[in-house]
């Protein structure tokens, strides 16, 4: 299997994206990324996204769009879907779920129903949709987990895992266990290392087996490892830097 492209979740720099969202993409390709994941577009329309990354040149893939659960599903996946479509983006991946919530049968259903539902409009529409998971999935439900019991409910033609490597350990699993497990349903996985007391770090500096785990990523097919760090020891655009660092040193 090919070596998987890594970059960066967009949401890493959020708090630079919030004061110059277009010189924060430049910001990023000055670093050395060819590929980010968007989380957001602070108010850019798609035309002038896509502009920049291309000046850039920057590769968005993919992107995590949120859905308010309260409103109307079909008609919120449709107008994002018009904007992943002129921005040109290939996957469409939902980044949360309140299953924590209701971590029953009858609320992984109704998780399972919505996530079908947008999943359709989605794959109508020309994208590939994901799911993104955090550690309260792998909560057990009749002593299985929870992120287990969804995938059995999912259509694997409409729903691929973007496995967050991050938080499948937290969730008390082995990362590389569980792409290994879901091997050809996971395109694209989020790096993200946490340390001991349950924060985030820079990758390598946790508790995550990265060896095993990139391993896995590469002998299963996977195409994107992209990063994501939400806490820092140091300012957001430096932890990037030390990131695509760690990476670059490892001949990706």
């Amino acid at each position: 299997m090919a070596k998987p492209q890594f970059g960066i979740q967009m949401y890493s720099v959020r708090d630079l994206c919030q004061q110059d969202y277009l010189g924060t993409i430049r910001k990023i390709a000055d670093i050395g990324y060819k590929n980010v994941e968007l989380a957001g577009y602070y108010g850019v329309s798609a035309k002038e996204l896509k502009a920049a990354l291309a000046d850039a040149g920057l590769t968005a893939n993919s992107a995590h769009i949120g859905l308010n659960y309260n409103e109307s599903i079909s008609e919120q996946v449709k107008r994002q879907l018009e904007y992943a479509q002129e921005l040109g983006l290939k996957r469409y991946i939902v980044p949360f779920y309140p299953l924590q919530e209701e971590t029953t049968e009858d609320g992984l259903a109704k998780m399972a129903s919505i996530l079908t539902e947008a999943a359709e409009i989605v794959t109508a529409g020309g994208l590939e949709f994901g799911y993104h998971n955090h550690a309260f999935e792998f909560a057990k439900i009749g002593g299985v987990a929870a992120i287990d019991l969804l995938f059995e409910r999912l259509s694997p033609e409409l729903v691929f895992a973007e496995f967050d490597l991050g938080w499948v350990k937290v969730g008390g699993e082995d990362p590389a266990a569980y792409l290994r497990k879901y091997e050809g349903r996971v395109p694209v996985v989020h790096a993200k290392d946490f340390k001991a007391d349950g924060t985030d770090t820079e990758i390598g500096r946790g508790t995550v087996d990265w060896d095993s785990a990139l391993q896995a990523a590469e002998e299963t097919g996977v195409e994107y490892v992209i990063i994501e760090q939400e806490h820092y020891d140091v300012g957001s655009l430096e932890s990037a830097k030390l990131n695509y660092a760690w990476f670059k040193e490892r001949g990706w």
